[in-house]
């Protein structure tokens, strides 16, 4: 059996090549921003009397030992569960801003059950996940409900749950209530100790221990992707995003979409507090882990809200916040602390700029595309007439 003749002015390889440069355009983006970063911030410190090449030699350097490769991954775990979270519900066209406020919340009330409870392990660690994962999706769909019955925005009500999720949390995080009455003038207040058989496991490893909580991190980015590309639920969600009218015309239920995907959100960041809760810190405090939440937003942007993109996204993160601790030790020169949050802030804003670049220009090639096309069928019809 002969393949069909390809059409008009068709190359071979076309469709290759316009796949590879769909994805150079994708990968453009946020490559351009991290070099944009790299450039401003080394003008910074040539400017403050600092030499930037040794300052990205102590960085590089730190990631090379097994120690640090741990302490790298541990956080993105954490970091991959919050931009997971914020890049669910943007996805659906939704900005999940109280991502910060849902994962405290369902911290806390994990902490307390799995101070209360001294299950087996295989009952244990399940029940303490539905349990962070229930509270954060329940205080999460308070927003999506606001929105489908009252038309508020979820931006307006989701800061306003992070302020009353401090409340919450302080309210609930005194002596006597989630956390134990103590004896002087201990200032320390945190719940109980969670039991032993809360303790997620750890892989051993040359460096340190592995968090296990990895795996979930994992297990929720197959599920994110599978979701999206892989059901009827995904295909929805996407086309909600998009837009609301058509998907209403098509038959989607926005009202309950909006609802799900908020709870969904919500969920997600219902993990992001339990790694360091139960593998490190085994309790819930006044300063526990702060400002995740609006760090997963900068992640989910900066990784386009793709599980992949996030993963990537995720790791430089963590690299960025691990290997600039040891910036301002005199032995590494003393560089200034603050030149890792100047780096990640100039990435979230030239990622901005590079990503509406790259749109502009991936634009131009598939009109100049079109046009070529277009002309290589009217020359081709052109000589068919002649030819006649």
């Amino acid at each position: 059996m002969t393949s069909p003749n390809p059409p008009a002015g068709a190359k071979p390889g076309l469709a290759q090549r316009f796949s590879g440069e769909r994805i150079a355009l994708a990968l453009a983006a946020p490559v351009l921003a991290i070099v944009l970063s790299v450039a401003i911030c080394s003008v910074l410190l040539a400017t403050s009397g600092k030499n930037p090449f040794d300052a990205w030699n102590v960085m590089l350097t730190f990631v090379t030992t097994s120690d640090h490769q741990v302490l790298i991954l541990n956080r993105t775990t954490t970091y991959y569960l919050a931009a997971a979270a914020a890049a669910f519900g943007f996805r659906m066209n939704l900005f999940n801003i109280g991502v910060e406020g849902q994962y405290k919340v369902a911290a806390l009330f994990a902490a307390f059950v799995g101070g209360q409870l001294d299950l087996p392990s295989f009952i244990q660690i399940p029940l303490l996940l539905i349990t962070a994962m229930l509270i954060g999706g329940l205080y999460a769909s308070v927003a999506g409900l606001l929105k489908v019955y009252r038309g508020v925005s979820e931006v307006i009500s989701t800061i306003m749950l992070n302020s009353i999720a401090t409340a919450i949390v302080g309210v609930l995080l005194v002596p006597g209530i989630f956390a134990p009455k103590v004896s002087g003038t201990s200032n320390s207040i945190q719940t109980k100790p969670v039991s032993e058989s809360s303790h997620f496991f750890v892989f051993e490893t040359n460096g340190g221990k592995l968090w296990g909580f990895l795996l979930v991190a994992v297990i929720v980015g197959v599920a994110f992707q599978l979701v999206l590309t892989r059901t009827r639920f995904g295909f929805d969600l996407r086309a909600t995003g998009r837009s609301e009218s058509a998907a209403t015309a098509s038959g989607v239920n926005v009202k309950k979409m909006i609802v799900i995907s908020m709870a969904v959100s919500g969920a997600i960041a219902g993990l992001i507090g339990l790694p360091e809760l139960l593998q490190n810190s085994y309790s819930f405090g006044q300063t526990f882990q702060p400002g995740l939440g609006f760090l997963g937003i900068s992640i989910a942007l900066l990784g386009r809200n793709s599980p992949i993109g996030i993963a990537f996204a995720a790791l430089l993160f963590a690299f960025l916040d691990a290997a600039g601790s040891v910036l301002p030790l005199p032995l590494n020169g003393e560089f200034p602390f603050e030149i890792v949050d100047v780096m990640k802030g100039t990435i979230v804003i030239c990622v901005v700029v590079a990503y509406e670049l790259v749109r502009r220009y991936g634009l131009v090639r598939q009109q100049r595309r079109v046009g070529a096309e277009l002309a290589a069928q009217a020359a081709a019809a052109g000589n068919k007439e002649v030819a006649a």
